[in-house]
């Protein structure tokens, strides 16, 4: 389409340049902006023009643009406001999707831009009206209608308004009723208090009683007495008459038109195909309650108008009021567009946008415009973050058929691709432990298998009552938070189940299960120790990537070879693998193009290998929908714009990130609905209902309401205290609307979303230590992965290290005067400066005390002698006083609590204080004493914050 000046009002320069709401309202059939104060607000004469501008992850910017019609409108105005929105998408390049918003049917996208509704006003500007000036407030009635976005419409103020299906709000001066009809919805009553909560402070300034009434409660009560005195008394409410409105376009045949000249002709074909439409015309597609208007690449600015003005005469007439007109781009279309047709292509090359956009910048440029935000920009490079806690507990169990076997610490992070496993990871949350239950499917595992790791999974949810979020996880699809919990992965081809061994009997197929002493190749990736993996390849040329390293073995004999395209982090990663694979082997390092004769004999001769390094499915921008699933289906509705209130605790919801999808359960939900939480996210991965090509390996998580992780609440403005509240959706909103907005917590608060950033932005005070499993002879190391310190403590021999690799990385969590090592037992003020110095050390600084590679002998341990055992015992002691913020202990003394002597408070005193909490003496200590008994200087004990005080009092009775 050519592009003039002419052709762009000058109201819209600059339009569309970041994200978010712009509106102008036509004033004598020009567009003028409207200031954002008066945003939301909207006169019944006057046609508005609505911009929304949303920047997606990939940096390009997405544009919906919406013009609004008042019931009083002139045809003028309407007729105005639909070209200046052609014009508006031409001076945005052309890609756009236009809508046309008609008052009282609003779509559902347009209204989630004014949660939670907009309540339009009377009068208007160039329509002749004059708009209304605030006055003596008057009793208003209002009908509500919708479950996920609220339809507000003013009904007139009579009792034969009311009626037993809608939700009507009835504001006063001194009161606002909310009275639910007995046909209504639970969700529906909850939306219709957040309108109420608008009146509220929009009309009342926030001060004004309310009060909840229930249809068919009569006079029980003071307020439903006062509620039907208004209306002269309580009377039987009439029966709903069907109208226009209830009209149902359900069964309305499908039509395309072709525009030509103005008019619409039928275009005559057996079925909807893409072939039908020609890039050189306009289209509408009439589907009863949508009229979609299809504009080709090719077609004029003056035929889009004439396209539209048609589609206009189409949808004029009281039977098709509450019809919007959707006008899409050739190569924009929507996804309820192509869903229209019986058969569209999978992609359509659109790149000639960027070229429109180009020019209609460069005009723009020349007339001295600021178009930087005009083009596209460039895609914010992030490095994923897993969201998660990474110092909990884990257990992993290897699926044998019908049962499951407990992986010991050592074998934790072996994954076989032929067999299927179940995780389950503890990590610290403020008021509880928070659990995920996981399975992870081999590529090479069989269904069998598959479906009993989903039973036994399901069982050990049971077993915590549900609290748990689940996981279903595919080899090669694996998200960040599984890399961040395991740290460390091998995955090895075959497997040793009974399932794949059966499996390659059956089918007669070689048994590929790796073997120590064979010839194997790994491919090395990830970011660094804290998520790396190794993954067994066909020992072959062609599996070498030049942006990979890999670790090559046959027997004794050991290859590392480094791509061209691989980083000095590549190579460090390949040395901590092959500590884990080969850990007692000289390795021969290979550099892309100067191979040996004997690597490339191993891997049976030399072959073309790509270059390009693997890409996963990316997260994309969340969506979220409502589900209903009834007899195998699966219907869902998009929420717009969503917020954590639309996640109602009757229903269930999906989240969609493209390569992660989150079944949200509320706990009002149906137990036998619950039941079907993974069905739902495999229903909505195979309808795939956006045409975005998600994958049948896609990870999906179910989150049981107020048990939400981390890696979810942070699509939200998440407030875990409405999470955590009992009763339905109604109830919970009306508690925090009588409580003043503030949620009535029935237990404690739970965490709120933060940012993981790896083991380095874990919060202080979740520093805990990380076990493998429940066993008591685990391996127990700060800040360590437990899968990773296991293999580290079965394959690594300090005596006969891989002399390719560096030394290893162990940091001390003391000094050296307090370590097992030392010859003589250290001094109390020594151990507790070494406290203190690690109180007062920053965030990062603290970090580096924690041991990130332990070595261990595999020899017996050798007897130490008695004052050794006496050390070890006190340093253990040390050790595992965690490091937590006590609120209470943090401020008792200050609370007045009495204060006793050192001697007396000893758990060895001869004369002990016995009116005390024995498990809190240190509160009971003076600060004073502690520092003079300890010789530390006072200005450097008293920057001490309150609860690292108390905890180093603490220490003092460990000695």
């Amino acid at each position: 389409m050519a592009v003039s000046m002419r052709d762009l009002d000058p109201a819209f320069t600059g339009a569309g340049q970041k994200a978010g709401l712009e509106i102008w309202r036509i004033e004598n059939f020009r567009p003028a902006p409207v200031p954002k104060s008066s945003y939301g607000k909207f006169f019944m004469g006057d046609s508005y023009v609505i911009l929304k501008t949303t920047a997606s992850k990939s940096g390009a910017l997405r544009y919906d643009i919406h013009y609004w019609l008042g019931k009083d409108t002139s045809q003028d105005e309407a007729g105005t406001a639909a070209v200046k929105t052609v014009e508006l998408d031409a001076a945005l390049g052309g890609r756009a999707v236009q809508y046309r918003e008609v008052q009282g049917h609003e779509t559902a996208k347009f209204l989630s831009y004014f949660k939670p509704c907009i309540i339009p006003q009377e009068g208007g500007v160039a329509s002749g009206f004059k708009h209304v000036e605030a006055e003596e407030h008057k009793t208003r009635l209002f009908v509500c209608k919708g479950k996920h976005v609220v339809h507000v419409k003013e009904v007139p103020f009579a009792r034969s308004s009311l009626s037993h299906d809608d939700i009507f709000i009835l504001d006063t001066q001194s009161k606002i009723f909310q009275f639910n009809g007995s046909n209504s919805s639970i969700q529906e009553r909850a939306k219709a208090l957040e309108v109420l909560q608008y009146i509220k402070d929009t009309y009342h300034d926030g001060k004004c009683e309310i009060a909840s009434i229930e249809d068919g409660k009569l006079m029980a009560d003071a307020e439903s007495g006062e509620f039907w005195g208004l209306f002269g008394g309580f009377a039987p409410l009439p029966r709903k008459t069907a109208t226009n409105e209830d009209k149902c376009f359900d069964s309305y045949p499908t039509k395309l038109l072709c525009v030509e000249k103005g008019k619409a002709e039928p275009v005559e074909a057996d079925s909807l195909t893409r072939d039908l439409l020609d890039t050189n015309k306009c289209y509408l597609l009439d589907c009863g309650l949508e009229m979609f208007v299809w504009m080709g690449r090719n077609t004029s600015l003056d035929e889009r108008r004439s396209a539209s003005g048609a589609a206009e005469e189409l949808v004029r007439g009281p039977d098709r009021s509450k019809c919007h007109i959707i006008r899409v781009i050739e190569g924009f279309e929507t996804v309820m567009f192509r869903s229209k047709f019986d058969s569209w292509p999978q992609t359509t090359d659109v790149a000639v946008s960027e070229d429109g956009r180009g020019k209609v910048a460069a005009l723009l440029k020349r007339q001295g415009v600021d178009v930087k935000g005009l083009l596209k920009a460039d895609p914010v490079k992030e490095e994923p973050q897993p969201y998660i806690d990474c110092t909990g507990n884990l257990q992993v169990w290897r699926v044998n058929g019908q049962e499951k076997i407990l992986l010991p610490s050592s074998d934790q992070s072996k994954f076989y691709s032929g067999d299927c496993y179940i995780f389950h990871y503890s990590y610290p949350g403020e008021d509880k432990e928070e659990h995920l239950i996981g399975t992870w499917f081999g590529k090479q595992s069989v269904e069998e298998e598959r479906a009993s790791a989903i039973s036994l999974a399901r069982k050990v949810v049971e077993s915590l009552k549900f609290l748990a979020a689940q996981a279903r996880i595919y080899e090669g699809s694996e998200p960040i938070q599984f890399y961040s919990i395991f740290q460390s992965i091998i995955v090895l081809k075959g497997g040793l189940s009974d399932g794949y061994k059966n499996y390659v009997a059956e089918k007669q197929v070689p048994d590929e299960t790796y073997q120590e002493d064979g010839v194997a190749l790994f491919r090395v990736q990830g970011t660094g120790p804290d998520n790396m993996q190794a993954i067994q390849v066909d020992a072959v040329a062609s599996s070498l990537n030049s942006s990979y390293c890999y670790i090559l073995h046959s027997g004794s004999t050991v290859f590392t070879w480094s791509g061209g395209l691989a980083n000095s982090d590549d190579q460090e990663l390949v040395e901590r693998q092959l500590d884990l694979i080969k850990p007692n082997l000289q390795s021969k390092t290979q550099k892309e193009n100067v191979e040996s004769e004997q690597f490339w004999d191993l891997l049976g001769g030399k072959s073309e290998y790509p270059s390009q390094k693997i890409v996963r499915s990316a997260e994309s921008d969340p969506r979220l929908f409502s589900c209903t699933f009834s007899n195998g289906n699966l219907k869902v509705v998009e929420i717009y714009n969503f917020t954590q209130d639309d996640l109602m605790t009757e229903d269930i919801f999906i989240l969609d990130c493209h390569s992660d999808i989150f079944v949200w359960v509320g706990q009002q939900v149906d137990s036998k609905d619950r039941m079907h939480a993974l069905t739902i996210g495999e229903k909505f991965i195979e309808h795939d209902f956006l045409m975005e090509k998600l994958s049948h390996e896609a990870s999906i998580y179910i989150v049981m309401e107020g048990s939400e992780p981390p890696f979810f609440m942070r699509f939200f403005n998440w407030d875990s205290a409405k999470s955590s509240m009992h009763g339905n959706s109604f109830q919970r909103k009306l508690s925090i609307l009588k409580n003043g907005g503030t949620p009535t917590l029935n237990k404690p608060k739970r965490r709120a979303p933060v940012s993981y950033g790896g083991r380095s932005s874990v919060p202080e005070k979740s520093q805990r230590s990380r076990s493998m499993s429940f066993s008591p002879d685990r391996v127990r190391v700060r800040g360590r992965s437990p899968a990773f310190n296991a293999l580290a403590a079965t394959f690594e021999n300090a005596n006969a290290r891989n002399l390719s690799t560096p030394p290893p990385m162990v940091r001390k969590l003391y000094p050296k005067s307090v370590t097992p090592d030392s010859s003589k037992l250290a001094s109390k003020s020594s151990a507790i400066a070494s406290l203190t110095a690690g109180f007062e050390k920053p965030g990062p600084a603290r970090e580096s005390n924690i041991p990130r590679s332990p070595k261990m002998n595999s020899g017996a341990p050798k007897p130490k002698p008695e004052t050794n055992n006496k050390e070890n015992s006190m340093t253990s002691r040390l050790e595992t006083l965690t490091i937590e913020e006590d609120v209470k202990e943090g401020e008792a003394e200050d609370e007045g609590l009495p204060v006793y002597p050192y001697e007396r408070l000893k758990t060895t005193s001869s004369d002990p204080i016995t009116d005390i909490d024995v498990t809190k003496r240190e509160i009971y200590l003076s600060s004073e004493e502690f520092r003079e008994n300890f010789g530390m200087a006072k200005d450097a004990f008293y920057k001490l914050p309150k609860w690292k005080q108390n905890k180093l009092k603490m220490a003092l009775y460990l000695f």
